[in-house]
């Protein structure tokens, strides 16, 4: 594996001017991210402040337990209770299969920060990833995307859900899912490595029940040798530790809102729009009822949830003393939770979450917490032996097709090998048809204007019958150049495939061709979490 490293700005305005160093974002942070200066204050700070280490660690082995508890995984467990450890954390929805690529890229980078600053830092530094196993949005995770005939065909898993609950309660039915599964590698070629992966695949999805189970079995598969502790943010466990900050949550509610509105105006200020959006009487929280998840809100003194049912202040801390594993954070108090359960050094982050955790600097603050340090993660575009010919025989250089996609050179080509001279006949022979038309018009006119209609009818199509001839020339010229064109598909598809690879494909795909050792391929590169974007060569 080749490894060539190229700058693909991020799309994100606000991500954009954080990577680059703008001092437009970096007032909204509280610590420079690409200084090691930045670390080593962090944590002396971190070390400062008291943390439930024991029991963290106890109930992340507990979650752990079912899918992996390797040597390595054993030490990082031991390595958190270390009253001088720090953590590097990051997290993602329980997509299926893992998710896009970007999933598993930012695994890759908690793993090799946490190792790097292990190793500068001269403490222990424990990686971790938070599964977001509270969201409810199903659509979002419920597909992969694969490729056919050079475009990109979206595998959706077809049960349907009518309760809005948690991806840690939606339980699936086996047999769907493992017929989901088929369908995926149905629209792969087989490989050697095929049969062993649907093997695994299977035996994960009899052993998990809900699609939060199915991600950590695979994730734990793939980096449990590695150290990486999962969590569920759902985990009724750790939902019990998070009992006196879920208090606070409650009884400060309206202070944390002013604190947000107070960001989302400076971020206003410098020119961005704020990523986070909410209602007029936001709360920030959610809340289980009847199985569903409603999101609160704060209206009058009182809280209302999506349903219409109300809540005092009163009866939401009692609810939260009896059943804690009815309240579940939202985007603006999960970075909050998980600030004050965990040590954290460096919080791992893609484009979107540095945008909107530029907004949260003020709450973190009214909790008496700081922002840890917000690293961007890798950014990764594989690229197979196959792309690589073809783009050296285009003359078109990876970092381009990665960037801006084949498009314009496709139809560059397209227009080399069209008939202009027919175009420009069809073109001449439309205007003189257009100035006859003209003359016909004012022809009728002059009889009756009823006959207009007639005129224009007709107009449009002898016009009509024209296009058809270009189009039908154009399609047969295509067809006749059908192996050539197709190139500029595989390339597109491959590296631009409506967006970043990395946020469209899925790694089983890639596994199916390379096998499971590719993981480990991936975590033997160097890499350097600046916003850079790699581009690996197969």
């Amino acid at each position: 594996m080749e490894q060539e490293r190229i700058s693909v700005p991020a799309l994100n305005p606000f991500a954009k001017e954080y990577i680059s160093g703008s001092k437009q974002t970096g007032g909204f942070f509280d610590y420079e991210p690409f200084s090691q200066q930045s670390f080593q204050q962090r944590a002396e700070e971190v070390k400062k402040r008291v943390f439930k280490r024991d029991e963290l660690a106890q109930v992340i082995r507990q979650y752990m337990e079912p899918y992996s508890i390797t040597p390595e995984t054993e030490h990082s467990l031991e390595k958190l209770k270390d009253p001088s450890s720090v953590v590097v954390i990051g997290g993602q929805q329980a997509g299926l299969l893992t998710g896009p690529l970007y999933s598993i890229h930012k695994i890759i980078s908690i793993l090799h920060v946490a190792k790097e600053q292990e190793e500068k830092l001269g403490i222990p530094v424990v990686p971790v990833f938070w599964i977001a196993g509270e969201d409810h949005d199903l659509l979002e995770i419920n597909h992969v995307f694969v490729e056919q005939k050079g475009n990109v065909q979206k595998i959706g898993y077809p049960e349907r859900f009518v309760k809005k609950q948690a991806a840690s309660e939606t339980i699936y039915k086996k047999e769907t899912m493992e017929s989901w599964v088929q369908s995926v590698f149905s629209a792969l070629r087989e490989t050697q490595h095929t049969n062993q992966l649907l093997s695994d695949l299977q035996q994960a999805i009899r052993k998990s029940e809900t699609f939060t189970e199915f991600f950590a079995f695979l994730t734990s598969a793939f980096f449990a040798k590695y150290g990486l502790l999962l969590i569920d943010a759902a985990d009724p466990a750790l939902r019990q530790l998070e009992v006196p900050f879920f208090k606070q949550l409650i009884t400060e509610n309206e202070a944390l809102t002013e604190r947000l509105k107070q960001s989302q105006k400076k971020i206003e200020e410098q020119g961005f729009k704020p990523a986070i959006e909410t209602g007029e009487h936001p709360a920030h929280l959610f809340i289980i009822e009847d199985g569903e998840r409603h999101l609160l809100e704060k209206e009058s003194g009182l809280y209302v949830s999506k349903s219409g049912r109300t809540y005092t202040e009163a009866e939401l801390l009692q609810l939260l003393e009896s059943s804690p594993e009815s309240f579940s954070n939202n985007v603006v108090t999960r970075p909050l939770m998980q600030e004050w359960l965990f040590p954290t050094v460096a919080f791992i982050a893609g484009p979107g979450e540095i945008a909107y955790w530029a907004e949260l600097k003020e709450a973190f603050a009214h909790f008496n917490m700081k922002m840890p340090i917000v690293v961007p993660r890798v950014n990764i575009t594989i690229i197979d032996r196959d792309v690589a010919g073809i783009l050296q025989e285009v003359n078109i250089s990876a970092s381009r097709a990665v960037q801006y996609g084949v498009q314009d050179e496709r139809n560059a080509y397209l227009d080399s090998i069209r008939d202009h001279h027919l175009h420009d006949l069809v073109a001449e022979i439309k205007r003189s048809l257009f100035d006859g038309y003209d003359r016909i018009e004012k022809q009728a006119s002059s009889i009756h204007n009823g006959l207009l209609p007639l005129v224009e009818k007709n107009k449009k199509f002898h016009t009509r019958q024209l296009d058809v001839l270009i189009q039908k020339s154009d399609a047969v010229l295509a067809q006749t150049h059908e192996a050539a064109i197709a190139r500029f598909d595989r390339v597109q598809s491959a590296l631009r495939p409506d967006g970043l690879q990395e946020r469209v494909w899925n790694i089983y795909p890639f596994l199916n061709e390379y096998g499971p050792d590719l993981i480990d391929e991936l975590m033997g590169q160097s890499y350097v979490h600046d916003g850079s974007h790699y581009l690996l060569y197969m």
